[in-house]
């Protein structure tokens, strides 16, 4: 029985505690369903701006990475081992100062091996230089030797033409001379033979003496003498004659035959010249061997320079590839150094929006890791061509930096203003909605109702917007409201200024006016 007791007693304060937990919980769900329908019946709470006449300023507003204008990369020309590096990431480094020094002992043997080229290539230009003139000048006076001795040989040769013409004509007349002696011994022995002939008739006859006859006998004797020595003198003429002109002949062959040696020797001693050209082009080419030399030892040198590596900026180590004792390549980066007394940051600008912005025009930007502060620069560059994926033009941005505060590689935002609307209508943007009909702002009228009204929009600021049509200034609109009003619904203003926004929130049709460009109210 008191084990009965012992459980009933539990089970029966259980009960009563979830009996009146009930009971309370209908309690307040009656209060909650009243005052729920009190609230339904009452008008909506809204926040509400009074129109107001103000002047735009229409921005564009983007992000963009902050970047170095100029960004270097120090590597090395040669390869070699890195001896002394001493610059790390942050650390300052000025135009032209020593950041890396690279073991220059296999390219001081390149060195010392082209000047040795250069020296042997001198040597043969200057070897064959020494030779040229001599042997230019003994051809030259071979070639006038020869053409002295052609030029006597032809005039040998002119002068045995003319003496064997003389020899010949002299000999010729000789022989004719004797040819009339012979003829005129001839006559005067047919004459003293017929004088004997007729002295020999009178001899008989008796009418001269013996003597007479012998005298004409004798004459006869002495007329055939005389023609005998004419004719052998003739003969002799002739002979003599012939000898003349054979001697003749062969002194001119032989004059001829000097002359055409003494031809042929000029022409091999002007042959000789033709090697001139061929020396000159042998000279041109040791001139050439000795250009190449110095071009090698130039190239060596330059190598030897380019084991000093230089800042070729001011500015900043922002990467350290390497360490001293490592091996460097050519090509292979070293050093990055970034000139940041001047920033770029680089924005995509709509077409429309591009078309409003050029060179000059300032503009505002702000950092994540800087909140507190506006910078201010100009735009510097607006790339003509879209990106034809994006569509979407480039515009840089030039900011100065001479504290080095901004750092390349963060996110900026940027403001540039487009255009300025003066003495426009202007409202809150939060109590501008949109939906197919377009543009509509909820006005509250006198008697306290919402009322939706239709307009166009102008210029869009940062906090406000631009009416251009359908809303007069010093009319009340709703900037926040709990839930989506409908045209005629009452509401009831919690309190706000006139001519001030409310607080930033959804519009009168509850949605968020996400745009791609904003601005700022003046």
């Amino acid at each position: 029985m008191k084990r009965l007791v012992y459980v009933l007693i539990p089970l029966v304060v259980l009960g009563g505690l979830i009996a009146f937990r009930l009971t309370q919980k209908r309690a307040a769900f009656t209060a909650q369903t009243a005052q729920r329908g009190a609230r339904m019946k009452a008008p909506m709470e809204v926040s509400v701006a009074t129109a107001r006449i103000d002047d735009v300023a229409q921005t564009f507003d983007s992000v963009g990475n902050v970047e170095a204008p100029l960004d270097v990369n120090i590597a090395a020309k040669v390869t070699g081992r890195i001896d002394f590096l001493q610059a790390r990431e942050g650390d300052r480094v000025s135009k032209g100062e020593v950041v890396v020094r690279i073991n220059p002992d296999q390219v001081e043997a390149q060195v010392r091996q082209q000047q040795a080229a250069l020296a042997e290539a001198r040597y043969r230009l200057a070897e064959a230089q020494i030779t040229q003139n001599p042997t230019n000048v003994s051809v030259a006076t071979q070639v006038r030797q020869q053409e002295a001795a052609l030029a006597s040989a032809q005039a040998d040769y002119d002068q045995m033409r003319e003496n064997y013409q003389a020899q010949v004509d002299s000999a010729t007349a000789a022989v004719t001379t004797l040819d009339a002696g012979v003829r005129s011994a001839q006559a005067n022995l047919a004459n003293a033979q017929a004088k004997y002939n007729r002295l020999a008739g009178l001899y008989k006859q008796g009418l001269i003496s013996a003597q007479d006859l012998d005298d004409a006998k004798t004459t006869v004797g002495m007329q055939q003498a005389a023609l005998e020595a004419v004719i052998s003198q003739r003969n002799a003429a002739q002979q003599q004659a012939g000898i003349v002109k054979s001697k003749g002949k062969a002194d001119i062959a032989a004059a001829q035959a000097k002359a055409a040696q003494a031809q042929a020797a000029l022409e091999s001693a002007r042959a000789n010249t033709a090697q001139t050209p061929a020396y000159q082009q042998s000279l041109e080419a040791l001139r050439a061997s000795v250009a190449a030399a110095q071009a090698g030892v130039r190239n060596a040198e330059a190598m030897r320079a380019d084991t000093v590596l230089v800042a070729p900026l001011d500015g900043f180590v922002t990467n350290r590839f390497m360490d001293p004792g490592a091996v460097a390549t050519a090509g292979q980066p070293i050093l990055r150094v970034q000139y940041v007394r001047q920033v770029w940051i680089t924005i995509p600008v709509p077409e429309d929006v591009s078309a409003r912005i050029s060179v000059g025009m300032p503009a505002r930007v702000s950092l994540d890791t800087l909140p507190d502060r506006v910078f201010v620069g100009k735009v510097t560059q607006v790339n003509p061509s879209a990106d034809p994926e994006s569509r979407q033009f480039s515009v840089r941005v030039t900011l100065d930096n001479p504290s080095n505060l901004i750092k390349p590689g963060i996110y900026a935002r940027v403001a540039i203003e487009t255009s300025h609307v003066r003495a426009a209508t202007v409202v809150p943007r939060e109590a501008v909605a949109q939906d197919r009909g377009g543009a509509y702002v909820m006005v509250v009228d006198d008697s306290g109702k919402a009322v939706r009204r239709d307009v166009t929009l102008g210029a869009q600021g940062i906090e406000v917007m631009a009416i251009a049509s359908g809303l007069r200034p010093g009319e009340k609109v709703v900037t926040m409201s709990a839930f989506a009003l409908k045209d005629g619904q009452p509401v009831s203003v919690a309190g706000s200024k006139a001519g001030e926004r409310g607080r930033p929130g959804r519009g009168a049709a509850g949605s968020d006016q996400a745009r791609a460009w904003s601005g700022k109210s003046r």
